[in-house]
């Protein structure tokens, strides 16, 4: 019984941690970002893709192995699916280089703004020389 406790106990706190819902969040807002990712390339640039190459849509490209028959279907390599789904890959993988560009770009500069540089220690010297100065200064007003 003390193992259950113990491993329901340690799955909760594994749960509970932040890194755990920082990652939920960040799969969750992945998903929906692939959506609209993908829904740029399909429904944007791929027509437009088509169009320069005199109207091609990717997604009827394909290679016949097996042309259908009466109860056969047919059987077909779908190689626009993949050309698209490189454009996916290839457009998701820029955005994200940008996000993340923008982002160190943003702490590079928070950095840069909180180490304010600290004034020079004087030299040994430049010490001595002010306390006789202000030990001078001292004895002139007495």
């Amino acid at each position: 019984m003390n193992e259950k406790k113990g491993f329901i106990t340690e799955f909760k706190e594994f749960i509970s941690r932040g890194s755990v819902i920082d990652l939920a969040v960040g799969v969750i807002i992945g998903s929906a970002f692939t959506a609209i990712v993908t829904s740029l390339v399909n429904d944007i640039v791929m027509p437009i893709i088509g169009c320069i190459l005199n109207g091609i849509n990717f997604t009827d490209l394909k290679y016949v192995i097996t042309p259908a028959a009466k109860d056969t279907a047919e059987a077909a390599i779908y190689y626009g699916n993949f050309i698209q789904s490189v454009v996916n890959f290839l457009l998701i993988a820029l955005v994200i280089f940008m996000v993340i560009k923008g982002i160190n770009t943003f702490h590079k500069k928070e950095e840069a703004q909180a180490e304010e540089p600290k004034p020079a220690e004087p030299s040994e010297d430049v010490v001595l020389l002010r306390e006789i100065r202000d030990l001078l200064q001292e004895k002139k007003q007495l």
